[in-house]
């Protein structure tokens, strides 16, 4: 087999017998020739470094290409956070570590570190799973396969022999599913054994056709600014409904992106047989396609980003549904502060505000239950400017913005 006969050498360069199936104005033959039973055996990579049109092209294939066919669909993102379906982006997140960016590491850099100042994605998949950082030193691979013949191991252990014909020692499939390295201690320098996820999984099945796809850390010069993008200043006051991440310990593997998805290829033509013709480059034409640009719509969409998220309740004091000690409140905020309220779709459906200092008020508990009713109703994301929101809803002036600046904080907005 020719070297890099599926992988890209640069994002412009086309790749080693790649069958071009996108021409100008015309998206039909993509959708043709995945749904074709002719192409039981099929693999793309992606051209483009869009989070949301890489999943709106995999949601794609994933649902029109033929029941009994098995795809291998690889790509890669600029920087981005990507929580699952049914996570919660306040509690997942540091929103305003996302929208503050990634500083590139050197400005010769090419692996995603993301340019001075350069916001990160915040993405909201269509499958499950727990929230995961991408870059451009990290690379995703997808295979769709028939329901029947589905298992959750098979295609991680395809990645892990890829790694090992890498020259990447120790990699193996957890009882998570996930791909984690075994590091003995003479290559890190220090006593015992520690072991690191280098790839996450998640999921997403349907009656005819399920859906593996899985990160590989390959190069990331971001590992140690994951951390933090992935750690809500909220998350000591939010109860969830929805599914937390499991939080791991994560190394690079330390490849490059076109040898690795070289090599997966290889594997999954190992798997199944020969693929005629090699991959197939997909990218921004396939914005010709209505679906797809719907889809990058929708994922794009404060809607889905943020109105998705399952039903949670903020509160600063314990409570019986979530009885957890909270953390003192800065010294600046009221000393008898307290906040609640409960969100369901993005929208507050009920608050309780107590403690707030005004500058004139004959009634201080009156105006807190002022406060208390007018916020209920309002788009949780859609609140810019938290100082702002509370003196709306109240008749008098509060003393100072700290508690609304406090806000802005922990849910990650500005006013900018």
């Amino acid at each position: 087999m020719s070297p890099f006969r599926h992988a890209s050498i640069t994002l412009t360069k086309p790749l080693t017998r790649t069958k071009p199936l996108f021409s100008p104005h015309l998206s039909r033959p993509f959708t043709s020739y995945t749904s074709s039973p002719s192409n039981p055996l099929q693999i793309y990579h992606s051209t483009s470094l869009n989070p949301y049109l890489n999943l709106s092209i995999e949601h794609h294939l994933l649902t029109k290409s033929h029941p009994d066919s098995t795809l291998l669909f690889l790509y890669r993102n600029a920087p981005s956070v990507v929580i699952g379906r049914n996570q919660n982006p306040w509690l997942e997140t540091n929103l305003s570590a996302l929208r503050a960016g990634l500083p590139s590491p050197s400005p010769s850099s090419d692996a995603g570190g993301g340019g001075a100042g350069e916001e990160v994605n915040l993405v909201r998949r269509r499958s499950g799973g727990g929230a995961v950082f991408h870059d451009a030193g990290n690379a995703n691979w997808s295979v769709i396969c028939p329901s029947a013949v589905f298992d959750r191991d098979r295609h991680a252990a395809m990645v892990v022999r890829a790694l090992e014909k890498l020259g990447v020692r120790g990699a193996r499939v957890n009882e998570r599913h996930d791909i984690v390295q075994d590091v003995s201690s003479s290559s890190e320098g220090r006593e015992g054994n520690n072991t690191f996820k280098v790839s996450g999984s998640a999921y997403k099945l349907t009656r005819l056709r399920s859906l593996h796809h899985g990160t590989c850390l390959l190069c990331s010069p971001n590992l140690g600014r994951i951390s933090p993008l992935l750690r809500s200043p909220a998350e000591a006051y939010i109860k969830s409904r929805g599914v937390e991440s499991v939080r791991s310990p994560v190394r690079n593997v330390g490849v490059g992106y076109e040898e690795f998805v070289d090599v997966v290829a290889e594997e999954f033509e190992e798997m199944y047989g020969e693929v005629p013709g090699g991959s197939v480059a997909v990218g921004s034409n396939a914005l010709e396609i209505e679906a797809v640009r719907k889809g990058v719509d929708e994922l794009q969409s404060p809607e889905w980003i943020y109105g998705q998220t399952p039903q949670f309740t903020f509160s600063t004091v314990p409570s019986d549904a979530d009885p957890r000690p909270r953390p003192a409140l800065p010294s600046y905020l009221p000393e008898n502060l307290e906040l609640s309220f409960t969100v369901r779709h993005g929208q507050i459906q009920d608050a309780k505000v107590s403690g707030l200092r005004y500058r004139e008020s004959p009634d201080g508990l009156s105006q807190d239950q002022a406060i208390s009713k007018a916020i209920v109703g309002r788009t949780l994301h859609e609140i810019r400017d938290w100082h702002a929101a509370l003196e709306e809803a109240s008749l008098v002036s509060l003393e100072s913005d700290h508690v609304g600046k406090w806000l802005d904080g922990l849910f990650g907005v500005g006013r900018n």
